[in-house]
């Protein structure tokens, strides 16, 4: 296996990862301020765009370069 796959297979995993300590911050958050079932939603979709947009970038970059994903 070549560095640049390995490059690869931790930038993925690496992405997951942090895609999940930002939904925990956000569920934390709305826990801690007593958000309620809209409220949680709310948090989870306007600071889920955040997360949603640079994953779209990472994406859209990718395919700009010519590489499949």
């Amino acid at each position: 296996m070549r560095l640049e796959e390995i490059e690869a297979i931790m930038l993925n995993v690496g992405l997951v990862v942090f895609a999940g300590a930002i939904f925990f911050i956000i569920y934390d958050l709305a826990k801690k301020s007593n958000a309620g079932r809209f409220g949680t939603i709310i948090l989870f979709f306007a600071l889920g765009l955040g997360l949603a947009a640079f994953l779209v970038k990472t994406i859209v970059v990718e395919l700009m370069e010519g590489g499949g994903i």
